[in-house]
């Protein structure tokens, strides 16, 4: 499948040149690969080369395989025998309106449940999730997309874990649903427009009102399948 939205020169962040020496090497190594992957820099079914990697971040090979394990463990890389890593490939059309289908009929409930249950502690760790803080920071209008790629999984996971019922969790977790959806095409305007469908989130997890929790999520949701949908074209 081509991406006509594929690139965003503007806004795109580069990811190119070796890797900082952070705390951890290893989580350094795997934000790097699963930025490029966000980003389509490795295209969907794109072969990844250890030796390349190990060139292009300047690092040895043991923390390339611990992130590439760990990106197959999210479903964004797979691993064959005698051929080695490539990326995931692209979901399909049909996959994609069964991911939506399957968010519709559970996370709008699982919004109104959250919200019934809401105090102060996770209101503020909702609103650390959302990532509706950081875009007021003068310093920069966007967050990085495969940053926000993250940060939208965290948030609704969250949502999720206060609503109560951890087998919706895990089968929403099982799917690995935000990476595969935010892979479809990577463009600020899918960032900027979830900004703002996560502000109203929050405003009625804040209010404790459970009917608005529910019509929010359900916005948010089609607005979302609405966005990404032109990738299939």
């Amino acid at each position: 499948m081509q991406n006509r939205n594929s690139t965003n020169p503007t806004n795109a962040p580069d990811h190119s040149g070796f890797i900082q020496r952070a705390n951890s090497l290893a989580e350094s190594v795997y934000e790097a690969i699963f930025a490029q992957l966000m980003a389509l820099k490795i295209s969907p079914g794109g072969r990844i080369s250890v030796d390349n990697m190990v060139r292009e971040l300047n690092v040895s090979q043991t923390p390339i395989r611990e992130a590439l394990g760990r990106l197959e463990g999210e479903g964004l890389v797979v691993k064959t025998h005698l051929i080695g890593y490539s990326a995931a490939p692209q979901i399909t059309r049909r996959r994609f309106d069964e991911l939506y289908e399957l968010r519709l009929l559970l996370e709008p409930d699982g919004a109104a449940k959250a919200a019934a249950g809401m105090d102060e502690v996770k209101l503020a760790s909702l609103q650390e999730a959302g990532g509706v803080m950081g875009r007021r920071d003068g310093t920069d209008e966007r967050i990085r997309y495969s940053t926000f790629a993250r940060q939208d999984a965290v948030f609704h996971d969250r949502i999720m874990e206060f609503a109560g019922n951890e087998l919706i969790r895990e089968t929403l977790n099982h799917q690995h649903t935000h990476f595969h959806i935010f892979r479809l095409m990577f463009h600020s305007r899918v960032t900027e427009e979830a900004l703002d469908e996560h502000e109203a989130l929050l405003a009625a997890f804040a209010a404790g009102d459970t009917t608005a929790a529910e019509k929010a999520m359900r916005v948010h949701l089609e607005h979302s399948r609405d966005r990404l949908l032109p990738a299939f074209e």
